[in-house]
C-alpha cells in the first residue's frame, strides 16, 4: 500500500504514468481510501476538501460501477478562477463542469445519518466549477475500476472554482444549465440533475460517506459535486470556459506542465 502511494505521488509530480501491471491494486474500497490518506501523509501539505466523482450514469459506466467515489483536494491544485493549469497530456486530461459547495459548519462523524436539512444548513456558499481528470495510470482512465481511480484521488488533477454565491437558497441547483467552451467552440452542457439528480445529493451522500471516520467534514472545506456537462478533452495550450450563467463564468488556461510546478 505503502509503495502504491509514493508511486502515485511522485507520477502527480512528475507528469509520469504507472503501468497498472505493475502494481498490487487496493483489495477493496477501504484499502483504496487508505492509499489517499498514504498520499496525503507524503504529500505534508494543506487539504482544501474533496471532489465526488462517478455522480452521472455516463461516468460510472466509463469506470464500471454503480456509486459515487471522493478524492481529497490537496491545496496546490485548487485555483480560483480565471487560473492558468499545469497538465501533462500523459495524464489524459479532460474538464468536467460541476458545482462546488463551501462548507460553514462542521459534519463531524457520527453513528447517525445526516438529514438533507443539516446538509443544506451547512453550506455557506456556492459556486461553479470545473474539475481536471485524468489518470496517473498508463491508457487514462478506461478500464481503470472503481478500486484504482479511488486510490489514485479520484482522479483528480486540479479543482478550479468561481466566485461564491452565498445566497445560494435561490437557485435552482437541478435545472441550473451548465455549458463548457473549449478554444470558443461549444463543448458539453448540462444542467445540476446530472449529479445524482441533484447536486445537494452528492454532498449528502459524502457527509454520510464521510460520517464514518474522522474527522468528517470540516468548515471551510470546498466539495465538488461530480460532472454536469460530461467529458472533455483538453491539451495544454487549450482555453476552456464554463458559463453557469448567474453563478458567472469558470475560466481556465491550460499550460505545459513541469515537475513539481506546483509542489
Amino acid at each position: 500500500m505503502a509503495d502504491l502511494a509514493a508511486r502515485l505521488l511522485q507520477a502527480r509530480r512528475s507528469g509520469s504514468v504507472i503501468d497498472p501491471a505493475s502494481v498490487r491494486p487496493p483489495k477493496d474500497l477501504a484499502e483504496a481510501y487508505a492509499i489517499q490518506q498514504e498520499i496525503v501523509s507524503l504529500a505534508g501539505e494543506p487539504t482544501r476538501g474533496f471532489k465526488v466523482g462517478s455522480t452521472s450514469i455516463e461516468a460510472q459506466r466509463k469506470l464500471g460501477t454503480d456509486e459515487p467515489g471522493a478524492g481529497v483536494l490537496l491545496g496546490s491544485h485548487v485555483y480560483e478562477s480565471p487560473a492558468v493549469v499545469p497538465i501533462s497530456p500523459t495524464h489524459v486530461p479532460f474538464v468536467e463542469g460541476e458545482f462546488a459547495f463551501l462548507l460553514g459548519h462542521d459534519l463531524p462523524a457520527r453513528g447517525p445519518a445526516y438529514a438533507m436539512s443539516e446538509i443544506a444548513a451547512a453550506i455557506e456558499a456556492v459556486a461553479g466549477a470545473i474539475e481536471v481528470v485524468g489518470s496517473r495510470f498508463t491508457g487514462g482512465l478506461d478500464g481503470k475500476g472503481r478500486l484504482l481511480v479511488t486510490a489514485d484521488f479520484g482522479a483528480n488533477i486540479a479543482l478550479v472554482h468561481g466566485s461564491w454565491q452565498h445566497d445560494w437558497r435561490s437557485l435552482d441547483l437541478v435545472a441550473h444549465a451548465i455549458s463548457m467552451t473549449i478554444n470558443g467552440a461549444a463543448r458539453g452542457s448540462g444542467t445540476g440533475s446530472r449529479a445524482l439528480g441533484d447536486p445537494m445529493n452528492v454532498l449528502l451522500w459524502l457527509a454520510n460517506h464521510q460520517s464514518a471516520q474522522e474527522p468528517g467534514l470540516k468548515a471551510g472545506e470546498i466539495v465538488s459535486t461530480g460532472t454536469c456537462t460530461g467529458l472533455d478533452p483538453v491539451k495544454p495550450g487549450d482555453h476552456v470556459s464554463a458559463e453557469f450563467g448567474s453563478l458567472g463564468t469558470v475560466d481556465i488556461i491550460f499550460e505545459s506542465f513541469e515537475p513539481h510546478s506546483r509542489e
